[in-house]
């Protein structure tokens, strides 16, 4: 009996038809996604297809991220040092001016001692009343030209015209004519004793004014009673006549060499 083919559905299909079907049929799986999802683990599967650093950049990012963070905290750091050092400078700067400061102030004051304690000094020195001088008539010598029947204080020689100066610091108590000592001045002195100054041709001097070591108060002369130019200088417990005493004596007393 002859065999004939069947025809329709169960008919197998050639084997052209079979590849372009599997064809048809991995395109539609790969438009799919199919393909792509089922080939992902044979992929991850081979150590060659992993992922690279370079290609994720993943370490590269936190590598980044890390110095800039470690930037910022240095940045911080510097910042925090230099307010501090800034902070200790300005405070040594400060302490240093405040120690000049009291240390000028120190100075000052130790200066201004200095100086009250020189013009204490100065104005407690005694000077000979005619500067360079001598005396040329001692105290308590007899003789008629005196009318105690004495000499009552010292001539210095003093040619007319000569400096006569304060002995001491006081104050003027008596300037103008003095009978027999001519034009004359008397002192109280600042230790309560008084000095005359005597037979002056001029007065520098008013009554009431203060006068230091060494001022000049006139200028000698001849004035008075006596016989030639010369000063007649007296040191005394009280402005009056009679209450003389040593001059010499006085002023050595008081530092001055005579």
């Amino acid at each position: 009996m002859a065999f004939t083919r069947a025809t329709g559905k169960h008919r197998r299909p050639g084997r052209t038809k079979r590849t372009t079907t599997h064809a048809v049929g991995v395109a539609a799986l790969t438009t799919t996604g199919v393909i792509g999802t089922l080939a992902a683990p044979a992929l991850a599967a081979e150590p060659s297809a992993e992922p690279s650093v370079e290609q994720t950049g993943l370490t590269q990012a936190v590598s980044i991220g890390d110095s800039v963070a470690a930037q910022v905290d240095a940045q911080a750091v510097a910042q925090e040092q230099a307010a501090a050092e800034a902070a200790a400078k300005k405070k040594a700067e400060e302490a240093a001016r405040k120690k000049a400061a009291e240390l000028a102030e120190k100075e000052h004051a130790a200066k201004a001692r200095a100086a009250r304690e020189a013009e204490r000094k100065r104005l407690n020195t005694f000077v000979a009343p005619i500067a360079g001088s001598y005396v040329s008539t001692g105290y308590k010598s007899g003789g008629s030209l005196w009318s105690s029947g004495s000499h009552t204080g010292v001539d210095f020689h003093a040619a007319s015209g000569t400096s006569v100066h304060a002995v001491g610091s006081g104050t003027v108590v008596e300037a103008g004519w003095g009978g027999a000592y001519g034009n004359n001045i008397v002192i109280k002195m600042n230790d309560g004793t008084y000095t005359q100054y005597g037979h002056l041709s001029s007065i520098g001097v008013s009554v009431g004014q203060t006068v230091t070591p060494g001022q000049q108060i006139g200028i000698s002369g001849a004035t008075g009673n006596t016989t030639g130019p010369h000063l007649h200088f007296e040191a005394r417990t009280t402005a009056e006549y009679g209450s003389d005493i040593d001059p010499v004596a006085y002023l050595r007393s008081h530092g001055v060499n005579v």
